[in-house]
């Protein structure tokens, strides 16, 4: 069952997290361009529906972590943190991809905060392979 579980934590994450951190870093550049409307609404329907998807993705690493006792540690725990975190940037993100596709602009922070979610989860990712203490 650890076999499963661990090859669905991780199949998840490269399925859904990989195409969202995608999706979120074009979006800025496509929407900055008036030419890119349909291009741009594909992004933000990418991001919005495997953002919500990529919500597996921390549960199974909960669930593999109660199978295996690792609840405790403090990696994991920093992991679940930053998985927390990194969901709220993208509930941001989205919501100023919803204000650049309503034709208010492109807000400036839209950038920075894609980034930051790409980030997060690259911490995330060294947090799993490295399992520091």
């Amino acid at each position: 069952m650890e076999d499963v579980l661990l090859i669905a934590h991780i199949a998840t994450a490269i399925l859904f997290i990989g195409p969202v951190a995608v999706a979120t870093a074009m979006f800025p550049r496509l929407a900055a361009t008036p030419d890119n409307g349909p291009a741009t609404a594909t992004m933000h329907r990418l991001t919005r529906v495997y953002g919500v998807l990529s919500l597996l993705v921390p549960a199974l690493g909960i669930i593999l972590a109660i199978n295996d006792d690792l609840l405790d540690t403090a990696w994991v725990g920093t992991s679940i943190l930053l998985s927390l975190v990194a969901a709220a940037v993208l509930a941001f993100v989205i919501r100023d991809q919803s204000h650049a596709l309503t034709g208010t602009g492109v807000p400036r922070r839209l950038q920075m905060t894609s980034g930051l979610f790409s980030l997060l989860w690259l911490a995330i990712l060294v947090l799993m392979v490295v399992r520091p203490g």
